[in-house]
């Protein structure tokens, strides 16, 4: 007896047992199986990168490299770049609420007869940072509501701007800080909830909605946000541009911008911080110092009715 072999028609050609024969035509029905698996994963793979090149990527956010000042706030300049082409430079005022406290200050509570520059304001109360509360009728009178330490300075509550800076809660449990939105959340002008507040146009909301129209309108700019993270940032442009490219370049370039409110623009957007605070003096791109920057002395100050300060706690 042969072991292993059949006698085939053609003559005496070995054949492998039927064992052998179902498991060569499982191995060739998996091996088809595998090509087939490796084909439909190439086209997998070619559908995920057709819709990578067709679908536009998110633009990438810019990062600002703060430089330390003092417990609780850091300076920038913040460049937006090529995601907003229409935004310049922005002077940048990081506050951490907690260890760093805000207060109110209106000419007239003051006993002033008039208002006076931001570095007069220094000057008068002492806080190494300051920048120019919201806007105001051509007598100096508040628009909107203003508030210093629970007291009413300002005027009635203004019905379309939904934009309100708060600080210095009077209960404990909230946030030391707040950009709060008036069109969805609340504020007790009877039992005001903060010490101190000032009321301005809602810029960009918690949704990513930009909160005021294109107008065409271009000047020199002042813009409160509040973080994420809950930190108060506080930025100035260096050259003019509109809110509404400003709000566009918030919500596509800064996601770390939880929301943000406009304060008065044009010759009244101000911002100081006192020479005493900086360690290093760093420079711009055009090698420009930031300290000089800063200090207001590479610009014109104007006399401002309310400004707001903030002093390490």
């Amino acid at each position: 007896m042969t072991h292993g072999l059949i006698r085939t028609l053609s003559g005496c050609q070995p054949e492998r047992r039927r064992s052998d024969v179902f498991n060569s035509w499982t191995s060739s029905l998996l091996l088809r199986r595998r090509r087939r698996g490796k084909g439909r994963r190439v086209v997998r793979i070619g559908c995920v990168l057709a819709m990578l090149i067709l679908v536009p990527l998110p633009v990438v956010a810019t990062n600002i490299q703060w430089e330390p000042l003092t417990d609780g706030l850091a300076a920038s300049v913040w460049t937006p770049g090529s995601s907003c082409p229409a935004v310049p430079d922005l002077l940048a005022i990081e506050v951490d609420p907690d260890r760093a406290r805000f207060s109110v200050h209106y000419y007239a509570d003051e006993k002033l007869a008039q208002p006076i520059s931001i570095d007069q304001w220094q000057r008068l109360t002492g806080h190494p940072v300051l920048f120019n509360a919201g806007l105001f009728r051509e007598n100096f009178s508040y628009l909107g509501l203003l508030y210093k330490d629970g007291r009413a300075l300002g005027s009635r509550r203004h019905g379309t701007w939904q934009g309100l800076f708060v600080a210095e809660p009077v209960q404990e449990g909230l946030r030391k800080a707040r950009v709060l939105d008036l069109f969805v959340e609340s504020f007790d002008e009877e039992r005001p909830p903060y010490r101190e507040a000032a009321q301005s146009l809602m810029l960009l909301d918690r949704r990513r909605t930009i909160r005021v129209r294109r107008s065409g309108k271009e000047a020199y700019q002042t813009i409160v946000a509040e973080t994420e993270e809950g930190r108060i940032v506080i930025m100035k442009s260096r050259e003019v541009t509109s809110l509404y490219d400003l709000a566009q370049c918030l919500r596509d370039a800064a996601p770390w911008v939880r929301q943000a409110m406009a304060m008065d623009g044009g010759s009244s957007s101000d911002v100081l911080v006192s020479e005493s605070l900086w360690r290093d003096d760093r420079r711009t791109a055009g090698h420009v110092s930031w300290k000089a920057l800063f200090g207001g002395k590479v610009s014109v100050h104007i006399p401002l009715p309310a400004v707001i300060g903030v002093s390490p706690r």
